[in-house]
């Protein structure tokens, strides 16, 4: 498990970069051909994990019930995202990530409820959930790269 949080320690710091570098408009713009921007990107993938590791497992996540609603899948930019709200996902980059990591070795992850995703991927258990998370969080890196050509 510790090159899996290592691989998501990266991936956060990569995510953190973007925030400290670009602007809040270039973080709410959506770049004409694509569906989002970098700040909802960002909050999806939070909202992500915390869908994949605690709502699978059974357990209460650590983000707001609004944050969901408003990064989970299907969902789009709706309005102008704020400073304030950009600090707070900043935060939650990596206050998830350790949560996450103090419960695991806490042992209270016990049961997990097997999921396919749309991608056809099955997560059968809490370590396939992680996995998936970093593939997740791949994809999106991804996108973001080449919405940032165009902010």
């Amino acid at each position: 498990m510790e090159t899996t949080f290592q691989i998501w320690d990266t991936s956060r710091r990569i995510y953190l970069n973007f925030l400290d570098t670009y602007s809040l408009e270039q973080l709410n713009k959506v770049p004409e051909g694509f569906s989002n921007n970098l700040i909802w990107n960002i909050a999806h993938v939070i909202v992500s994990q915390q869908k994949l590791v605690y709502t699978l497992s059974g357990l209460p996540v650590n983000i707001s019930q609004q944050m969901i609603e408003k990064y989970q899948n299907g969902t789009k930019p709706q309005e102008f995202v704020s400073n304030e709200e950009v600090l707070e996902i900043k935060k939650m980059l990596f206050s998830t990530l350790e949560k996450t990591m103090l419960d695991f070795n806490a042992g209270i992850f016990n049961t997990f409820n097997p999921y396919q995703t749309k991608t056809g991927f099955h997560i059968a258990n809490l370590q396939n959930a992680f996995e998936f998370n970093n593939y997740h969080e791949g994809i999106h890196l991804g996108i973001m790269m080449q919405i940032k050509k165009f902010v």
